[in-house]
């Protein structure tokens, strides 16, 4: 019986967009517990085949297919098949992606609808952009990511979708509110009882209004902003030790094993590709 492919991860910063991080991996165990991200998440899948939770959806994508994830929205990830999965990662900013439509004449941020795309020539750019974001002629790193960003915007974004609608349940200003008394404690215990009387309501209520916007728990939804500060430190030039004590957790340890469970790699790793 052939022994089974070893676990890698790779991940290092464009060399035309230095806020642009890439990562290539492969996994066959490495479950990602569900998170978010302030940007976009764009996953040519290279080999085997991925099972993602989208919001409510659940996707499986194959080699040759293309993953998006939209800013703010909560996934995860893990093996479709027995082999598990190769794959080859951006993960542009808000600012970057929305920079592109306006020289496109888009109107608006771009979303994209689909999280699996199936388009062949969009694989093929993206594999491009990828293996040449290294390239030490800047120009021709910068033109490959920008040519496959194209026609991710134009072919696949959502560009003439209607306002949002209006809530009336009250759920999503409740949200930012819980969102607000989260960041500021972020560094010290944040209970449920807490965010209820920051919005004068019961715990329950807590409870409800997370699964209902997020799809997830407040303890999740707080880890995840947990992690959101430590990278932004780790990238300022904070140690580990420093970030995991100021992003709320209990020692280094414990955003290590957090770090992974969410990205696959270790803050180690993020923190040498800075």
């Amino acid at each position: 019986m052939s022994e089974p492919r070893q676990e890698t991860q790779e991940f290092w910063r464009h060399a035309a967009f230095r806020e642009l991080g890439l990562l290539k991996a492969r996994f066959r165990e490495h479950r990602y517990d569900r998170h978010t991200h302030d940007g976009y998440v764009i996953a040519l899948i290279t080999d085997g085949c991925e099972r993602v939770r989208v919001g409510r959806q659940v996707v499986l994508a194959p080699a040759g297919s293309v993953l998006v994830v939209n800013p703010e929205e909560w996934h995860d990830g893990e093996a479709g098949a027995e082999e598990g999965w190769a794959y080859r990662t951006f993960y542009p900013s808000v600012a970057l992606l929305s920079e592109l439509a306006t020289e496109l004449g888009q109107p608006h941020v771009p979303l994209f609808p689909q999280a699996l795309l199936d388009d062949p020539e969009l694989a093929r750019l993206l594999a491009a952009a990828h293996a040449e974001s290294t390239s030490p002629e800047a120009t021709r790193a910068e033109t490959s990511l920008l040519t496959a960003l194209r026609r991710l915007i134009l072919q696949h974004g959502d560009a003439d979708r209607p306002a949002e609608p209006l809530d009336r349940s009250g759920s999503q200003r409740r949200l930012s509110r819980y969102e607000q008394v989260i960041e500021d404690g972020l560094a010290g215990e944040i209970d449920l009882q807490g965010l209820a009387v920051a919005a004068g309501v019961t715990r329950f209520q807590v409870i409800r209004d997370f699964k209902k916007l997020t799809g997830s728990t407040p303890a999740t939804f707080i880890r995840d902003r947990r992690l959101r500060r430590a990278n932004r430190l780790i990238q300022e030039g904070a140690s580990l030790a420093d970030a995991a004590f100021a992003a709320g957790f209990s020692d280094q340890s414990h955003l290590s094993r957090s770090f992974r469970a969410v990205h696959g790699i270790t803050p180690g790793m993020f923190r040498k590709a800075g």
